[in-house]
């Protein structure tokens, strides 16, 4: 399953599913892509087909292991990964280089083991107000779950998970 970051960053009042299925589709990829946030309907550690959760690698798009699986994204360690294996936008950037993500923050709203967080996501990814807090993860920290918040006016990376697999 590709992890993959939308082309630009964005605050929190998103429409994020919706972003990553339609820069999936222009990129030319066929798999259905959600948002790698917990949300008022889902939690994050759900959002992938049971079916795929323990034997499918999660991989960047150059097909780089970036976690063995799903599943242990959310083993309460943080989502530990290798800083080295980059991650892709859409459209190909390096998110930990590329200068159009100038904070290498990404937003998640989750706890480590991927339960959302009510009281930190953005009020459901639908507010950018100064006041509201999301949860994200500094990547420097090779976790993507790390648990930090930060005002929903911040501008972050969103990553997309490929949520089921189609061969």
């Amino acid at each position: 399953l590709h992890l993959v970051a939308l082309n630009f960053p964005l605050s929190g009042d998103m429409r994020a599913d919706f972003q990553c299925f339609r820069q999936a589709q222009l990129a030319g990829l066929t798999s259905t892509y959600r948002a790698f946030l917990s949300s008022h309907l889902q939690d994050l550690a759900t959002v992938v087909r049971k079916t795929d959760r323990h034997h499918l690698p999660i991989v960047n798009l150059q097909g780089e292991t970036l976690f063995n699986n799903w599943e242990s994204i959310f083993d309460g360690n943080g989502g530990q990964f290798n800083i080295h294996v980059p991650i892709y936008s859409f459209d190909g950037r390096n998110v930990m280089t590329d200068s159009s993500w100038p904070q290498k923050i990404i937003w998640h709203g989750s706890t480590a083991n991927g339960i959302r967080l009510v009281s930190n996501y953005c009020e459901a990814w639908h507010t950018a107000d100064m006041g509201a807090m999301g949860q994200a993860s500094p990547l420097n920290t090779g976790k993507v779950l790390d648990q930090k918040v930060y005002s929903c006016n911040n501008l972050f990376i969103v990553l997309c998970i490929e949520n089921s697999f189609v061969s």
